[in-house]
Order: structure tokens, then sequence, then C-alpha cells
């Protein structure tokens, strides 16, 4: 009986300790990724400021607006593609180095990564108000913490939306790619709502799966592996917010 209740009082303890660990690692979760927020969103509204100006310039942009060289370089340019994918190409990137990459250069990384999403998301600024911009970040933070909590509490396995949601953002990303030449209206507001839908669903998927990774691999101490996990985990959760962000604002947002 003694053994008993020794083995059920140790079991106790651990529980306890991967609990406190796992409010740790969340924590840093969030706040790594809210750090990256952050960084692009200051990154986007610097950017903006620096490439539209009210005083005549060769390239016109609306009505008393103007892009300065850099607006002209960055939006309609060549240089306005390596602009728009480099971000995607850095996700690959990342995720082909973070085994080799140190904790500390895995957070590095992110953050360069976010300051590089902020000038690709620059534009946002140029086009749509800037209330509309606040609003639709607002509804989007919401949505965002309702889903997340959802998928830090259930008891239901989302594990196998896995495949489906891999499916759905490559899919996405190919029709989009796609609509960039065709331009078709009624597509963007299709992908959109597809959009919101599938980052909606991955935002519970991505919390559960971070939460169940540290639980599994906590009972072997390896705080190295688990710190880059953490960045990785704000990186998946980053995406779902600036992609549901970005889908609701095409939907809702209002245009200069």
């Amino acid at each position: 009986m003694a053994e008993y209740q020794t083995i059920r009082s140790a079991a106790g303890t651990r529980s306890a300790q991967i609990d406190e660990g796992l409010r740790a690692h969340m924590n840093k979760v969030y706040g790594t990724m809210s750090v990256g927020m952050v960084i692009t969103a200051l990154a986007a509204w610097a950017m903006a400021g620096l490439a539209l100006t009210s005083e005549p310039t060769a390239y016109a942009f609306s009505e008393g607006r103007y892009l300065t060289d850099l607006g002209y370089a960055l939006y309609v340019s060549p240089l306005k593609w390596v602009v728009m994918f480099l971000p995607l190409v850095m996700v690959f990137a990342f995720s082909a180095a973070i085994n080799r990459l140190s904790a500390a250069g895995a957070q590095l990384f992110f953050y360069v990564y976010a300051l590089a999403m902020g000038v690709s998301l620059s534009w946002i600024f140029l086009v749509f108000t800037s209330y509309s911009i606040a609003q639709v970040f607002l509804i989007t933070a919401v949505a965002f913490a309702g889903l997340s909590l959802y998928g830090y509490v259930t008891k239901r396995d989302l594990s196998g939306m896995g495949t489906f949601l891999i499916m759905g953002v490559i899919g996405l990303i190919v029709a989009s790619i796609v609509n960039i030449f065709l331009q078709s209206p009624a597509m963007m507001f299709a992908i959109s709502v597809i959009g919101v839908l599938l980052f909606a669903a991955l935002t519970a998927f991505d919390t559960q799966n971070i939460k169940n990774t540290y639980i599994a691999h906590a009972a072997h101490g390896d705080t190295e592996w688990l710190g880059k996990a953490a960045i990785m985990g704000a990186l998946n959760l980053y995406l779902d917010f600036i992609n549901m962000f970005m889908f609701l604002l095409q939907l809702f947002g209002n245009r200069e």
C-alpha cells in the first residue's frame, strides 16, 4: 500500500511538472509570435510611409498620392516578385534548416522572417483604409484567441485533420498564384472564404499539436529541442494569424 502511494505521489508530481512546463512552453510560443507580429506591423507601416508621398513624382498612385522611387521598386518594378515570394521561400528554408539551427538562431531567423513579411504586406496600407485594417485586425485577434483556446482545451483529437488541411493550404497557394495572373474577382472571393475557414481550422489544429508535442517530449528533458519546437510553434500560429487576417481583409476591408 505504501509502495502504491509512493508511485501515485511520484506520478502526481511528474504531472504537475509537465503542466507547469507546458504553461511556460505555451507562454514562450505566444510571446515569440506576438513579438513577430509587432515587427511585421511596424515594418509594414514604416515601409508604406516611405513608399508613398503627397509630393508629385513620376509615379502617380491615386489622386493626390504618388509613389516614391522605393515605392515604385517595391510595388511596380520586377523587384515586386522578390518581395512577394520571399516570405514563402524563407518558410521552406526555415523548415529545412531548423534541425541545424540553435534555439537562438531559430528565433533570430523567425524575427528576420517577420521583418520580410512586413515589407511584403506593406501594400495594404496603400490600398485599404487604416480604420478597416485596425478593425479587421481586432476581429482576427478575437477569432484567433477563441480558436487557439479551443485547440488547447478540447479533448477531441484534431490530428486527423492534418492531411486534409495541408492539402488545402497547397491548393490555396496554387489557386492564389494562378489568380495573380487571372485577376478574377469571383475567384478571389472564393479563395478568401476558403482561406478564412482553412486557417481558422489550422489555428485550433496547430495549438493542439504544439501542446501534444510538448507533452510527448517533455519527459526526455531536451531543452534545446523544446526551445526550437517553441519557435516552430510560434511560426505556425503566426502564419495562421497573418493568413486569416489577410483573407478577412480581402473580404471586409474598405479600400482607399
